[in-house]
């Protein structure tokens, strides 16, 4: 309740801030002065443009198109079923590790955040390092999808991009990592493997990027997540079938609202600026909805009731999971600034599970501290390091060198020997997965 309150505070006081209104607004009133009265007629008609479309413009949305400016790095569509579409990449090398990695990304938001632009994309960033690539593009759902499970997700989305993966690259192994949401069903699946050891374990491996295994504090997005309020998402839901992304996004706006509103509002109205082109806003503008039978599970049996971190608190397919029981070594990403999910809690992972893990902490927030590419001078930091079985966020802190640049580079220095000698790298698709359509596909043009 105290939290509720704070937020509540702080939403009405970043509301009423002099900067918010025109006459109390030096530069306002001065861009006024210096453009003859053009800024404010600009702000009103950027003001009616936004009233017309129910949202504040973050971003020129005609600056980007998917597939000709964001999303470019050469691929193919091997694989598409109901709820995804698998991507693979071209190599960039002559040769590559005999183990392909397989992304995934989380359904709350589109693939592509993995590729941006070339300077940005982590998936042209690996393929240049000498790795396969695959991805999985959720489809962006629909009423008709309301009994979507998270079941579903896992085993008939991630398990099986796993398998079209290893299919085309002929039996290998994969190292397979989750991005957020993304992360935390790869967790599922990866205790889902475990709870029957078999000789043909299909991941060697795994990698997680600010990623909640334990929601017993899951960060400000908890003001939002009790009794009361998924009730009446789940009220919403039932009409239409799924959660709309702008109700999503408008709860992350919230958490942030002075550089995500407020900030907005000056920008757009009161000084009269065009929208911004800025392809990480464009990104995030690019909504996607939730099932409704998912999410709800999601929300009560993860968020509020935090069974996957219990041992056989969540069952998977028929089978108990037991985080316990991953035995497959784990590299883990949090993010310094991460208020959607807290590096402290990313943390928890390492003591979570059976295998050994490697920690990354890396500077900046849930986006810009997982897209950092290597650059000159270098723009951001990091720590990286072992973990010990019952060592806490900030004991490991202390110990841990913050050294200058991109973990991208420790993490493939971390991945390259483990992922098999150099080879021809495999062709896109294969007979029993062959080339769809080429990249980015279909499921990311939904809109």
């Amino acid at each position: 309740m105290r939290d509720k309150a704070g937020f509540q505070a702080r939403l009405i006081l970043n509301a009423i801030a002099p900067g918010n209104f025109f006459w109390s607004n030096p530069a306002a009133l001065q861009r006024c002065l210096e453009t003859g009265g053009s800024s404010l007629v600009n702000g009103t008609a950027n003001l009616l443009k936004d009233m017309q479309q129910g949202n504040i413009s973050m971003v020129d949305e005609d600056a980007f198109c998917v597939g000709k400016n964001l999303a470019t790095t050469p691929g193919k569509v091997v694989h598409r079923n109901e709820l995804l579409e698998v991507i693979q990449y071209a190599p960039a090398t002559e040769q590559v590790h005999q183990m392909p990695i397989v992304l995934v990304s989380p359904w709350i938001n589109k693939y592509y955040i993995l590729d941006l632009t070339p300077a940005k994309s982590l998936i042209h960033y690996l393929r240049e390092q000498g790795f396969t690539v695959f991805v999985t593009s959720w489809k962006n759902p629909g009423p008709e999808q309301r009994n979507v499970t998270l079941d579903d997700y896992i085993l008939k989305g991630v398990l099986e991009a796993v398998e079209v993966a290893r299919q085309i690259c002929d039996g290998a192994q994969v190292h397979l990592t989750g991005y957020c949401i993304g992360g935390t069903a790869v967790s599922a699946l990866m205790a889902w493997l475990n709870t029957s050891k078999t000789k043909d374990m299909p991941v060697a491996h795994w990698s997680l990027f600010t990623t909640l295994v334990d929601f017993s504090n899951p960060g400000e997005i908890g003001v939002f997540i009790d009794e009361p309020g998924i009730e009446y998402l789940e009220q919403k839901m039932a009409e239409t079938g799924f959660l709309e992304g702008k109700d999503m996004a408008g709860t992350f706006r919230a958490l942030r609202s002075n550089g995500l509103i407020w900030h907005q509002f000056i920008h757009n109205y009161l000084l009269g600026n065009e929208a911004p082109k800025f392809d990480v806003l464009y990104w995030n503008t690019d909504f996607t909805r939730m099932p409704a039978t998912m999410h709800s599970y999601y929300l009560r049996e993860l968020y509020l009731n935090n069974r996957l971190a219990q041992t056989n608190g969540l069952s998977v397919g028929g089978r108990k999971l037991d985080l316990k029981k991953i035995t497959q070594p784990l590299y883990a990403v949090g993010a310094e600034q991460d208020h959607i999910t807290p590096w402290k809690e990313t943390f928890k992972t390492t003591n979570l599970v059976g295998g050994p893990a490697r920690y990354v902490l890396a500077t900046s927030g849930h986006i810009q501290g997982i897209i950092s590419p290597p650059v000159t001078p270098p723009k951001r930091r990091y720590w990286a390091g072992d973990t010990q079985a019952g060592s806490t966020p900030e004991a490991w802190c202390q110990s841990t060198e913050k050294v200058p640049g991109t973990w991208w580079d420790d993490w493939c220095a971390w991945l390259s020997p483990q992922c098999g000698p150099l080879q021809s790298p495999p062709s896109l698709g294969s007979n029993q997965h062959p080339a769809i359509i080429d990249a980015p596909g279909s499921y990311v043009l939904e809109r």
